[in-house]
């Protein structure tokens, strides 16, 4: 018998034997995860699957958790006394072993663990990097087939633990991020593996959310605000979720941690609606020239989790949340403070969190004495390519208009070729 079921945070039917769907009554709210033990719970062992929110059952492979740490470096820099950092990458020394260096490792493990006791054979995967990277490297340790669709746009910062050739991915060569979600969806229709589903999924956001299940494990107590830097804003939704959880427990705290999330200016179309307070993105915003401007291209997907019911828009006002609009220059001059404060480089999404840090410290909306959370997903990955072999992604070359004909070759054609 399971240990969780899903309901409608919308309608609240109670939903069974499906997999990463919307409600049928609902289509445009998000199901939630209610687990049957409303007490938080860590039975000890490495790395996440010790924790008991989440919706697996048991697991095939291992996976390295984050590491969460009280800061001295950027605490101090900053007059902050209670700033604890949740540090998703590669820093053996402290403990961090995401070779990887994402915190989208959590959600690919989890994604594919709740995937195969759902006896779902593969999975067709988007990404604008990070999300590639981490199903990429898993999809060999737990022996389980994705198909990866990226836009031809991303792959300078892009890379893989192991050789493209391993693992199928595609490349939209005319499109972004939001292009090659939709590529994605037709390459599931035709293929069969269903599409990873994005925010639908429900092991994705609790995936992501681990990162709340461990910095709670070592704060003790509900952080007052948390700091991360969004593109579709799925991570955030997955820690606004855990934490109502954690209030429903009862032992760690009574309130939200006040979300703090930022985006690339000047693509920022969240954070431009978030600031009119709608719940509407505007077109103007989404044009696909802006996320030419950006330096973080992970950051820049026009199919953002936030007008959904349950979505960013209602994570931000259930923790009177804020946003920033991060420049380029504010970008990397973050991730510069973070290695000469810290001592770790950090990639730029990171950068756009500690940016937005000390914005917020800077306008006095935390202060000095309050419990802080910041996320940084992305760190080491420079130490990691001084030891680590790395390879080059890459793909086969596609076009947004491939036909549903032209799919079933390529994918005949690709999986001959691995």
């Amino acid at each position: 018998m399971s240990h969780f079921t899903l309901r409608c945070r919308k309608c609240g039917a109670e939903l069974r034997d499906v997999y990463c769907a919307f409600c049928e009554h609902c289509k445009d709210a998000l199901l939630i995860t209610e687990y049957k033990e409303r007490q938080f719970r860590h039975d000890g062992s490495e790395g996440i699957w010790g924790f008991n929110w989440l919706p697996v059952h048991s697991h095939g492979f291992a996976q390295a958790g984050p590491v969460v740490y009280r800061s001295k470096g950027l605490s101090s820099y900053l007059g902050l006394e209670n700033l604890y950092i949740v540090f998703n990458g590669y820093w053996p020394e402290m403990g961090a072993l995401l070779e990887t260096c994402t915190f989208k490792e959590f959600e690919a493990a989890v994604v594919m663990q709740n995937a195969m006791e759902n006896n779902v054979k593969g999975l067709i995967v988007a990404s604008a990097g990070n999300t590639a990277r981490a199903f990429a490297h898993l999809s060999v340790a737990a022996d389980f087939p994705v198909i990866i669709v990226v836009p031809t746009m991303c792959l300078t910062g892009m890379w893989y633990l192991e050789s493209s050739s391993t693992v199928p991915t595609l490349a939209v060569g005319d499109g972004d991020y939001s292009d090659s979600i939709d590529v994605a969806k037709r390459i599931s229709a035709v293929y069969g593996f269903p599409f990873e589903g994005g925010v639908k999924n429900i092991a994705k956001r609790d995936g992501l959310g681990a990162v709340l299940l461990k910095a709670v494990s070592e704060m003790g107590r509900l952080p007052d605000h948390y700091f991360q830097a969004v593109g579709s804003g799925t991570g955030a939704i997955g820690v606004w979720e855990m934490s109502e959880r954690f209030i429903l427990d009862g032992r760690f705290g009574s309130h939200h941690p006040r979300l703090h999330l930022a985006q690339n200016f000047p693509f920022g179309p969240m954070v431009k609606a978030w600031w009119k307070d709608s719940r509407e993105l505007a077109p103007e915003d989404l044009r696909p020239e802006l996320i030419g401007e950006i330096t973080t291209r992970v950051l820049s997907t026009r199919y953002p989790a936030y007008s959904l019911t349950g979505g960013l828009y209602d994570a931000l006002k259930a923790t009177d949340g804020m946003m920033y609009g991060i420049k380029n220059e504010d970008v990397f001059s973050g991730m510069d403070l973070f290695l000469k404060t810290e001592g770790i480089d950090i990639a730029p999404a990171a950068g756009v969190a500690v940016a937005a840090l000390r914005e917020a410290v800077n306008i006095r909306v935390v202060k000095s004495v309050d419990s802080i959370l910041l996320n940084i997903t992305g760190g080491g990955e420079k130490r990691l390519g001084s030891e680590k072999r790395v390879y080059n992604v890459e793909p086969r070359f596609i076009s947004k208009k491939i036909t549903s004909k032209e799919i079933e070759a390529l994918l005949c054609n690709t999986q001959k070729k691995n």
